[in-house]
This record gives C-alpha cells, structure tokens and sequence, in this order.
C-alpha cells in the first residue's frame, strides 16, 4: 500500500505539470508587406496550426501592408550612416499591436510567434546593410511590450527574383541577412520561398503560392514552439 502511494505521489505532479504546460492559447501575429497582406491565413495556416493545437487554443492576428519599409514596424530604425531617424517610424507596428492586445486581454498565452514577411521594399531602398539589426530591434520591441522573452519568430526569406541585384540593388544582401538573424536564435527559422509560383510580375505569389507559403509559415511554428 505505502508502495501505491509513493508512485502516486510521484506521478500526479508530473500529470499536473503536463497539464499546465499545455494550459494556454498560442498566439500567432502574421505581418510584413505585400507577399503577407496576399496571404490568406484561413487558407492553410490556421488549418495547419488548429490541427496541432486545437481551435480554442490559438489566436491568429494578421496585419500587413504593401510596399513597406521595415522602419514603418521598428521604431528605433536608423540608416547605416546613422541617419533618418524619426519620430514616425514604427506606426504599423503600433497598429497591429492594438489588434494584438485587444485579442489576447484577458488569456493566458502560452507561446508568441512571430511570423514575418518583408523586405523588398528595403532591398529597393538600398537599406540591407542594417536589415539584421533592425529586425532584431523589431523583435525585442515586442518582446518588450508584451513583457514576455521567450517570441518565436519566422522569417520568409526573399524569393531568388533578383539574384543579379538589378531592379534592386540590395536583394541579395536582404536574403542573406534574413537567413543569418534567423539561424543565430534558437528562437528563429525561416522558410525558402523561391520555388513559389508567382504571377506574371515575378514579385508576388499566386494563389497557390499563398497556399504553399501559409503551410511552411505554420509548420515552422509549430516547430519552433514544439523545440
């Protein structure tokens, strides 16, 4: 008898521990510029990310907008010459901040993931030299208003459209500095995208492009969540 109790006693913490680490709602914030905005997350993310986790266990928040520079998510952005700072910067970011604290008010979260598609608009501007950081700033921004320093994140890297660097002069350097700040965190991953059909501007995806892309955003996630 005195044996039951002592597995039992061992047992129901382990039990109860489990069941607190599956207690809470995994919040998923999707932004970036206009390869996002297309992207329909009922599509295949949420299906995907329902599937692991349950439909009542995940919150999904989508903001994006097309054609925009990094600087417009981060507000401390500066060029590499240390300029064009400003006072502006960072107002996409303050609005999908208000959808995202309206949505989790109230719920305990249990995993924040960061999923991020941008960067053409820099490469065009020339500003890839300080993409990296910028990003990170991006994140511990949000680290830091949702007090919490455990955000994942996943980047979609920039198709292969403009390997010679032609129509923009820092695409390449974008891509590489998007695979560098994803591998250098235990809490980031990216996803290729240069096999995604596209239309006929050879910029933005198709419908099954978004498809694809929505199923690598969110299996990404769930690994990075799973780790």
């Amino acid at each position: 008898m005195k044996r039951r109790h002592l597995i039992a006693s061992v047992i129901a913490p382990l039990l109860l521990s489990a069941a607190q680490a599956e207690d809470g709602k995994h919040l998923f914030i999707l932004s970036g510029q206009s390869n996002m905005a297309g992207l329909d997350p009922k599509v295949s993310f949420i299906p995907a990310v329902e599937k692991e986790f349950g439909a009542d266990k995940i919150i999904v928040i989508k903001d994006a907008q097309g054609g925009q520079p990094i600087r417009r998510w981060f507000r401390a952005w500066k060029a590499a010459d240390g300029g064009g700072a400003s006072d502006k910067h960072g107002d996409l970011y303050e609005r999908f901040m208000k959808k995202v604290n309206l949505a989790i008010e109230g719920q305990k979260i249990a995993s924040v993931s960061f999923v991020w598609m941008q960067g053409e608009r820099d490469a065009r501007e020339r500003h890839g030299e300080v993409y990296a950081q910028s990003f990170m700033g991006l994140i511990k921004q949000l680290q830091a208003d949702l007090k919490r320093d455990d955000v994942n994140f996943v980047i979609g890297r920039l198709s292969d459209m403009d390997m010679e660097n032609k129509r923009y002069q820092h695409w390449t350097l974008v891509r590489d500095q998007q695979v560098k700040v994803a591998e250098a965190s235990e809490r980031g991953a990216w996803i290729d995208t240069d096999d995604l059909p596209m239309r006929g501007d050879n910029l933005h995806y198709n419908a099954e492009g978004f498809k694809v892309m929505g199923q690598r955003f969110a299996d990404a996630a769930i690994g990075l969540i799973k780790r």
